[in-house]
């Protein structure tokens, strides 16, 4: 489902946790139920990605909810984070 609407791939997406640039916040506009948290990274394919996640702490796992292409402003905030 996420790959035919945004193009990324979960396995894609799982590569930007890798990234030791990678930026987190908290996304309090979705967490409502769980505490979810965004994530500004670089994959493997050097796509820039924000991906939406939360963390499954009696699981130790995280849950990844979606995954997209970072827009231009997103891009150019992780970019200028990074020099």
């Amino acid at each position: 489902m996420n790959v035919s609407k945004h193009g990324v791939s979960f396995d894609e997406a799982q590569t930007a946790f890798y990234d030791e640039y990678a930026i987190q916040f908290f996304d309090p506009e979705h967490s409502e139920k769980e505490d979810r948290f965004l994530l500004l990274g670089t994959s493997f394919k050097l796509k820039t990605l924000v991906v939406c996640h939360c963390f499954r702490e009696e699981e130790a796992i995280i849950r990844i909810i979606s995954a997209r292409k970072a827009d231009k402003d997103e891009s150019k905030a992780y970019w200028s984070e990074r020099k």
